[in-house]
């Protein structure tokens, strides 16, 4: 196995509440920090990039420690969202290249190269604030690709732009990064961003990396309440464990039924916990639970909305329990006052210590 491009070692900054942060980025890799704001994630870009320096630990590249080594000369290039003014594209976009010792002659490939990736061959005499904030985010990504250095930052690289254009940029880029074979760290609060653009998500929690996994593996099988939060919504339902074999518990929810789960870090009976469950992996039928099998639990439709690829449905499990599940538009399901019934595959229900 091939070393790793990029490697942390107990990397400690207490200021920013992190304490021994480890992983490795390979060469060609994506790799995504999440966490909610405030978690630490944009630190580790800066002690990476050395306007900040870590208490403790090390960060190599390449196996050589960056400690000694200025921010110029660390193989680094980060994104920044602003544009200079009064610029031409081609002049903002090859404003950092002297600053990586890139020769003259050299410079103008590398920023023609750089505007042609995003898209924006054709515009390199027009000015940057002169262009509408699309063309200004792709010029900025433009700008962090031009020095074509071993490593890209990209730090919540995506603020201010709305839910559909967001989406096809990060698809975009994604393409991108792979046909480049780029290396990129990326920090981010967003889930569906860190899925849609990363080989691997390592999740911040309390200060240290709680899981880093592939996105899928991190989706279907998040180690704490915490990481299943934050990617994706998911049904919460507290209860009490009653008994736990190796892999596998019984919970008596407070709504009233009893349901088995996955343990997850969930503790022995007589804990608390939460029963996470996904909305996409509930199972829904307008039909008495006796009907729809073993393991249905009687429920009540109080609410549907339809939101295009499917609709929601808001149902109560016994006495207050709220749960959501979705069904594919044109679907049988249940009608207020109806009957109604609810299921699971015990495997794709988690049970969870509950939150402090």
């Amino acid at each position: 196995m091939d070393a790793p491009l990029l490697r942390f070692e107990g990397v400690r900054k207490s200021a920013a509440g992190l304490q021994d942060i480890s992983f490795d980025l390979a060469r060609g890799e994506t790799l995504a920090l999440l966490a909610p704001a405030g978690a630490g994630k944009s630190m580790l870009l800066r002690l990476l990039a050395g306007t900040e320096r870590p208490d403790a630990g090390r960060m190599l590249l390449a196996g050589r420690d960056l400690a000694p080594l200025a921010a110029p000369r660390r193989g680094l290039s980060a994104f920044e969202p602003g544009m200079p003014p009064r610029r031409t594209l081609q002049e903002a976009v090859g404003q950092p290249l002297p600053g990586f010792d890139i020769a003259a002659r050299d410079r103008p490939a590398r920023i023609a190269r750089a505007l042609t990736a995003l898209g924006l061959d054709g515009l390199e005499g027009r000015r940057a604030d002169q262009l509408g904030p699309l063309p200004q985010l792709r010029a900025a990504f433009a700008r962090a690709l031009a020095p074509e250095q071993p490593i890209l930052l990209l730090d919540d690289p995506f603020a201010g732009l709305d839910p559909a254009p967001r989406r096809a940029l990060a698809f975009e880029l994604r393409r991108l990064f792979r046909a480049r074979g780029l290396t990129v760290l990326l920090a981010t609060r967003e889930g569906e961003e860190a899925m849609a653009l990363a080989d691997r998500i390592a999740v911040l929690e309390e200060g240290s990396i709680a899981q880093c996994a592939a996105p899928r593996a991190l989706y279907e099988e998040p180690a704490t309440a915490f990481i299943a939060g934050l990617l994706g919504e998911n049904n919460r339902l507290p209860g009490t464990v009653e008994w736990r074999e190796e892999s596998e518990c019984g919970i008596r929810l407070d709504c009233g039924p009893l349901v088995e789960a996955r343990v997850a870090d969930a503790g022995g009976p007589g804990s608390r916990c939460i029963v996470a469950i996904r909305p996409d992996r509930v199972a829904v039928a307008a039909l008495p639970a006796e009907e729809m099998g073993e393991g249905a639990l009687p429920a009540a439709l109080r609410d549907t909305v339809f939101l295009g690829d499917h609709v929601r449905l808001l149902l109560e499990l016994g006495e207050g329990g709220m749960l959501v599940a979705r069904r594919p538009p044109g679907s049988r399901m249940p009608v207020p006052g109806g009957p109604a019934s609810v299921a699971w595959d015990p495997y794709a229900a988690f049970a969870y210590r509950a939150l402090r």
